[in-house]
């Protein structure tokens, strides 16, 4: 299996620097990161981990779910999953990831809400990104549109 690759380059302090995150593996670009914007309700044009952890995250169940689904007798014509990634103050210092909330939606043929729950349940607990994120609380909301 391949392995990818991101690359971000850093100027100056926490608070006053910035950097830019590339995309290396794919090339499909650059992100500007800044902690004050990473740290603030409004981004301002600029991604975080927290946003590529999300991306990493709903994509990755996205493609974990549809294979449940299909491995269940069922076809996913559509799914919309969000990932909400919170960031907040660690009291041992510093900040931490607090949680994350899975949210899909999907129109599926061939399952019913029952079915969808227990795909998406089981999708949630064996997405490698879930996977990697084990110590942190993931949160699903699922249900057929």
């Amino acid at each position: 299996m391949p392995t990818r690759t991101a690359r971000t380059a850093w100027n100056g302090t926490l608070q006053e620097g910035s950097g830019q995150v590339e995309l290396s593996s794919s090339k499909v670009g650059t992100y500007d990161v800044s902690f004050p914007k990473r740290a603030a309700e409004d981004a301002g044009g600029t991604t975080s981990p927290e946003e590529l952890i999300a991306a990493a995250h709903s994509s990755c169940y996205a493609m974990q779910l549809s294979a449940l689904i299909g491995e269940a007798g069922g076809t996913p014509e559509s799914l919309d999953v969000k990932a909400d990634v919170s960031l907040a103050p660690d009291p041992a210092g510093g900040f931490r990831i607090t949680g994350i909330a899975l949210t899909v939606r999907g129109e599926v043929t061939g399952l019913d809400a029952a079915g969808f729950e227990q795909a998406a349940q089981a999708a949630k607990a064996s997405c490698p990104v879930s996977k990697a994120l084990t110590g942190t609380t993931i949160t699903l909301d699922a249900a057929l549109d």
